[in-house]
């Protein structure tokens, strides 16, 4: 029997103490020992250090001291330093809303030292010693050390024990605190920073230039799978790397969002990213990126929450834009069409012995042709124009004089077809494996997106309509996005008092849950730009299309259809993947054939 809560008995209205007031702040601004280093790294940074030392005991838990090289705090602000909202970054509303530092709020060592034992020690370049204050007493008494700061924090949540029960272990919490730094290190490559535990040095991040910092921090291997990317529009400035497709990871642990240099994980722009990838990400797999955004420090709000790592954008959709363009940008290329410029012949090659009349093209009047079993009649080149002519069965032909050789091509010539599925080809590097379905399929809905050009999808009336229970944001987006929605086959609008009616529906989607679509369609439409939500979903409606005009497994190429499917490839944007985000071929080097036949051993 559930107990039933009485009513407490009225108590006064009372100022909470100083001490308490911190340590309701401190629940906001420190989780665990990373929240401590962060704090005071921004601290370090924002005082103009060019080296930062992080030094822990027992995983932070025990002891985190932060050392830098900074301006260092005059003896006298020592004691304001530890009060709470006492600050040297902003001193007006106006310069609340133009902050260019890490901290600005004042709330820190405050809160730190509310739930842990904290001392400081700073000198200026004007003192002739340290001086250093213990928190707890207020004692502050000469030190040694150089020019700078350094902040030791002990035994963290001594004064609040429940706190302290849910922290992780020792190896959790260094994990953690590590990874802070990390965050710090990527977009300041001038600073140079260093974290020991237990008197032992666990990570280093040397002065660098911002490629080789980039490469110190998240290895060569990120660097090798990802590509650059760099977009400016209007106020809004954006570069860094973007993950390959197959080098996606299981989980989203290597995603990095800077705003203005500030670390910030923020849905908007995580969503933005997100959808650049959905043509070309397998499954539930996670790209792995580095995005520095840089943007002017009145349109973007930092002060949303104590730990600073949620921002709000003035034009939110913009920024949502402008980083799917980006991210789409950097992924558009081919590998294929990377490793060499085509050259200045006729963009097929000339025909093997034996072979039909190459084509320019798989042209996309053919893809139900590609369904047949037989040997399919060679097509003319104007077949991509949708003038599909078939032409008598060719006679045996010499080989030109000026064929092409292996080199010419990026992804070589064709050799043979392999199990009714592969294409198999000849390049310089060694053995192209082509998934010919996989790649057709990309082919044809590349081209689909292109014939479509801003133009609705064809919608199929619902003999009854569908009718569901709607909310208020429902009906309103209904109504105010009404042009959108039929843009997308979808007729959408109220019927009665909360409640809202499906009359058709995209007619290359006759499967599924009408409702739910509309749902799902009417809940993007809300929260992001509707252009963004359009082509997303004609897209999808396209890559269904797209699978199934593909040529299907089985279906026996000639090697001059072989060899159009791969100079088509060449040519395609986002060849590498088809459009569930499975690769479409493979690279086997010489040296990785050599070494399967301990050649050269």
């Amino acid at each position: 029997m559930n107990a039933v809560l009485q009513p407490a008995a009225r108590r006064a209205i009372r100022e909470l103490p100083d001490e308490l007031v911190s340590q309701i702040a401190a629940g906001e601004v420190v989780e665990r020992p990373a929240s401590v280093v962060r704090e005071l790294v921004d601290n370090a940074l924002d005082a103009g250090a060019t080296e930062v030392v992080v030094r822990l005991v027992g995983g932070g838990i025990r002891s985190v001291v932060v050392e830098d090289d900074g301006g260092g705090i005059p003896a006298s602000e020592l004691p304001l330093a530890l009060r709470r909202h006492a600050t040297s970054k902003i001193a007006s509303l106006a310069e609340l809303e133009s902050v260019a530092t890490m901290g600005f709020r004042g709330e820190a060592l405050a809160a730190i030292a509310s739930v842990a034992d904290l001392a400081i020690a700073s000198r200026t370049p004007e003192a002739a010693f340290a001086q250093r204050l213990e928190a707890r007493s207020g004692e502050l008494e000469p030190a040694p050390r150089a020019v700078g700061t350094s902040v030791e924090v002990r035994e963290l949540f001594f004064a609040t024990p429940a706190r302290r029960k849910f922290l992780k272990s020792e190896a959790t919490e260094l994990a953690h605190c590590v990874e802070a730094v990390r965050r710090h290190a990527l977009p300041r490559p001038d600073v140079g920073f260093a974290v020991w535990h237990e008197g032992k040095l666990v990570q280093q991040w040397r002065r660098a230039d911002p490629a080789q910092r980039l490469r110190d921090v998240l290895d060569d291997d990120f660097v090798a799978a990802s590509r650059t990317l760099a977009l400016e529009a209007g106020p809004l400035r954006i570069h860094g790397r973007a993950g390959l497709p197959e080098a996606a990871r299981a989980r989203a642990d290597q995603q990095y969002v800077y705003v203005n240099g500030r670390y910030v994980r923020d849905r908007l722009i995580a969503h933005g990213v997100r959808s650049a990838y959905e043509d070309v990400l397998h499954g539930a797999r996670q790209p792995a990126y580095v995005l520095f955004i840089d943007i002017a420090p009145d349109r973007v709000d930092v002060n949303v929450h104590p730990t600073k790592i949620e921002v709000r954008f003035r034009d939110a959709r913009e920024v949502h834009q402008v980083v799917r363009r980006a991210v789409e940008a950097a992924l558009g290329a081919s590998r294929a069409g990377e490793a060499a410029e085509a050259p200045a012949a006729p963009a097929a090659p000339a025909a093997w012995p034996g072979a039909a009349p190459l084509q320019g093209s798989l042209g996309l009047q053919q893809a139900a042709l590609l369904y047949a079993r037989e040997p399919a009649p060679a097509w003319d080149a104007g077949a991509s124009t949708g003038t599909a002519q078939a032409l008598p069965p060719a006679n045996p032909l010499a080989v030109a004089p000026a064929a092409a050789s292996a080199d010419d091509w990026p992804l070589g010539r064709a050799l043979a077809q392999l199990g009714g599925v592969f294409v198999l080809a000849e390049n310089a590097q060694g053995l192209v494996i082509v998934d010919m379905h996989a790649a057709h399929e990309r082919i044809v809905y590349e081209r689909l997106k292109g014939a479509l050009a801003g133009s609705g999808i064809e919608a199929q009336p619902l003999l009854i309509p569908a009718t569901f229970a709607a909310t208020a944001q429902e009906i309103a987006t209904a109504e105010q996005q009404a042009d959108n929605l039929l843009a997308l086959g979808l007729d959408v609008a109220p019927l009665a008092a909360g409640t809202l009616a499906v009359r058709s529906r995209p007619a290359a989607l006759a499967g599924g849950d009408v409702v739910e679509l509309a749902r799902s369609v009417l809940a993007e439409l809300a929260q992001y730009d509707a252009s963004s939500v359009i082509q997303r979903a004609q897209h999808e409606i396209l890559s269904t299309m797209a699978c199934h005009g593909a040529v299907r497994a089985n279906r026996q190429l000639t090697v001059a259809e072989m060899n159009a499917l791969l100079r088509d490839m060449e040519r395609t944007e986002r060849a590498d993947q088809c459009n569930h985000g499975r690769p479409t071929w493979r690279q086997v080097t010489l040296k990785e054939l050599d070494a399967l036949f301990w050649r050269g051993r």
